[in-house]
């Protein structure tokens, strides 16, 4: 709960010199990749969704309720992936230090590939239905079908290194409070 309340960066004096120099070690550990790992995707995130709802805004989908499912879908996570994408890089998730970020990204990336799941399977049963195999809307709507399942398989892969990088991968606070005290 300690690390709730005082930045990570502050409480150093706090601590023991053990507990110290075991925490400098903690870029080499293996949750570290999954850390480092979160916010490098939402730039692949940003490009991909903007794939996928500016090649479904350029066919005729307001005549679809399925299509307006998909571009709310994409047009809503990519602009908080662009609110995220921002916080990190200006570094501003350091400044708010009292919201759990880990957990904060987990929730979004997992939410996020569960609405991203809803609108590949809506997009790609709606293709065949709503245009003519060889024309325009029907190959936008298909790769943005295609471009969807990438989103989708993109935030499924940020979903589980931020549940990584939530879970800390490999210790739990109790044994690294008792081994930086006493060992």
């Amino acid at each position: 709960m300690d690390g709730f309340l005082v930045p990570p960066n502050r409480h150093r004096h706090l601590l023991g010199s053990h507990e110290s120099s075991h925490q400098s070690g903690a870029n080499h550990a293996p949750g570290s990749l999954a850390r480092a790992f979160c916010p490098l995707i939402l730039p692949i995130l940003q490009v991909l969704g903007l794939l996928v709802w500016a090649l479904i805004a350029d066919t005729p989908y307001h005549l679809y309720p399925a299509y307006g499912w998909v571009m709310f879908v994409a047009v809503f996570l990519w602009l908080v992936t662009i609110v995220f994408f921002i916080l990190y890089l200006f570094q501003l998730h350091m400044k708010l230090y009292m919201v759990p970020w880990p957990l904060v990204l987990m929730i979004f990336n997992v939410g996020a590939t569960v609405l991203y799941i809803t609108a590949f399977i809506t997009c790609s049963a709606a293709v065949e239905l709503t245009s003519l195999k060889g024309t325009r809307p029907y190959n936008q709507r298909a790769a943005a079908s295609f471009f969807a399942c990438l989103v989708m398989i993109a935030y499924g892969v940020s979903a589980f290194f931020s549940f990584q990088a939530w879970r800390g991968v490999g210790s739990n606070a109790a044994t690294s409070q008792m081994a930086g005290g006493y060992a």
